[in-house]
């Protein structure tokens, strides 16, 4: 296979390195020995110094170096459902499309459905990502451990609530944590330590407060993080503010239970007040920002406010049904214009400056890496850290002409621009073919397989004006 040499050499390429200074070489080179970058700078510096050492050089002239972009938060048992969903509340899109389709999978329905979501999330840049939750976390990890990204998975549990399809309503609150401490023992650090295993919380509608506190609790043990969808419509407020009695609703109930912290990746999180914006900030939460599939179901996120706040806000794409588009690029210049034009409805102007280009890139790098616990391993291109990392070639009608390149990477980069991905050292996707799976074969076995779901679920897909 290409690239599997143990040292690279890459130079003459435009490099953004996102690290605290936020340097960029508009001619640089990157050396890298086994899973980690060993030099960066100028190409005049490093490719003197270690082309006698390589056993890969790679002229990379006309092309642009990024960190790997960071998805944080995606449902890879999803990948299969996509387009069953379209144009309906969120309640309507949980009790009767998606819980009975995901109930209805199979172990290997969630090994193609991952792999799938991978071969897209890969094609976009992303070389890590956080999954919300699904049932076959061991059909997840062997599915990463193919494909070669990096990625932090989480069982999807509940043990109370309406809605619950008759094989998960019957799941105590014993069995959601004892699996998933079982799992987390089995497969974190597997794929060569590229899989990291979380505690997954689906939402506060569908947990009660033993399940939150004995989740906190093992988190904290495991020194691992938690994802949980969190705030995401006014009803979940309504409801936890009447049921819990407290004076808002879930970010105001989590802090009062202690559930905040540093590792706990709340997605979403729309409906927050100012005062729970802040509590966020003081408990070290990280926020996963979904813009497409927030415009789509929940709202607008007060993500200004959060980050002036202080609070650490990533970018995720959430699953397929509820954005269609899995792309962390697409997301990255969504993100970037809602909230210029968000001011409209809050105070009568616009503020064409909200989340510069720059802000952008850093939610998606290194703001990332730090939601994910992984800040100093992941995100950024520094000597020391793991080679991470994407060629961009903007020698295309999508972007040309360049006058401002940190502009046009937010604002014109596409999809189709991402050329090559690295993870761990090792190519993973060379001039827009993916090296790891058969990405023709996946897709046909993943179509039988929605089908058979589909089937297995009775979900049948209303059809739209007069299809004949």
């Amino acid at each position: 296979m290409p690239g599997m040499g143990r040292t690279k050499l890459l130079h003459g390429a435009w490099i953004v390195t996102m690290d605290p200074d936020l340097k960029v070489y508009n001619d640089g080179a990157i050396f890298i020995l086994d899973d980690r970058i060993k030099a960066l700078g100028p190409s005049s510096d490093i490719f003197p110094s270690f082309s006698k050492e390589a056993d890969e050089t790679l002229d990379l002239s006309g092309h642009w170096i990024i960190p790997g972009l960071i998805n944080t938060h995606v449902h890879t048992s999803q990948q299969l459902a996509r387009g069953i969903a379209d144009d309906v509340d969120l309640l309507t899109w949980l009790h009767e499309r998606i819980w009975p389709f995901e109930s209805n999978m199979t172990t290997e329905d969630s090994f193609l459905s991952t792999l799938l979501c991978g071969i897209e999330l890969i094609h976009s840049g992303v070389t890590c990502f956080a999954e919300a939750g699904g049932q076959h976390v061991d059909a997840m990890a062997h599915a990463v451990e193919k494909l070669g990204i990096r990625a932090c998975l989480a069982r999807s549990t509940m043990d109370t609530g309406e809605g619950l399809p008759a094989s998960w309503a019957s799941e105590s609150t014993d069995s959601c944590v004892k699996i998933q401490e079982e799992l987390f023992k089995k497969y974190h650090g597997s794929a060569c330590g590229r899989v990291h295993v979380w505690f997954g919380l689906r939402q506060i509608l569908n947990a009660t407060d033993d399940l939150l506190l004995r989740t906190k609790e093992l988190a904290n043990k495991y020194k691992t993080g938690i994802h949980m969808h969190v705030a995401e419509i006014p009803y979940e407020n309504k409801y936890v503010s009447e049921q819990r009695h407290v004076e808002h609703g879930t970010v105001t109930y989590l802090s009062k239970i202690g559930l905040l912290g540093s590792n706990l990746l709340a997605a979403h999180s729309v409906w927050v007040n100012p005062n729970e914006v802040d509590l966020m900030a003081k408990s070290s939460v990280k926020v996963s920002h979904c813009p497409a599939s927030n415009l789509r179901m929940l709202g607008f996120a007060p993500i200004q406010e959060m980050l002036s706040a202080g609070v650490c806000v990533s970018i995720g794409t959430d699953g397929a049904p509820s954005n269609n588009r899995m792309s962390i690029v697409d997301e990255m210049y969504l993100a970037s214009l809602i909230h210029k034009g968000k001011v409209v409805f809050t105070k009568g102007t616009t503020d064409p400056s909200a989340l510069p280009a720059e802000c952008i890139l850093k939610m998606a790098t290194v703001g990332g890496a730090k939601a994910v616990l992984q800040e100093h391993q992941i995100g950024s291109l520094e000597v020391g850290k793991k080679a991470d990392l994407v060629v961009i070639n903007p020698n295309t009608w999508t972007m040309m002409p360049i006058h401002d390149p940190i502009a046009s990477l937010v604002y014109s980069m596409r999809t189709e621009n991402v050329d090559s991905v690295m993870c761990d050292g090792q190519w993973i996707m060379r001039e827009k073919r993916i090296l790891t799976v058969n990405e023709d074969e996946i897709m046909k076995l993943a179509v039988e397989a929605a089908n058979g779901i589909l089937k297995r679920a009775n979900i049948c897909i209303p059809r739209r004006m007069n299809v004949l």
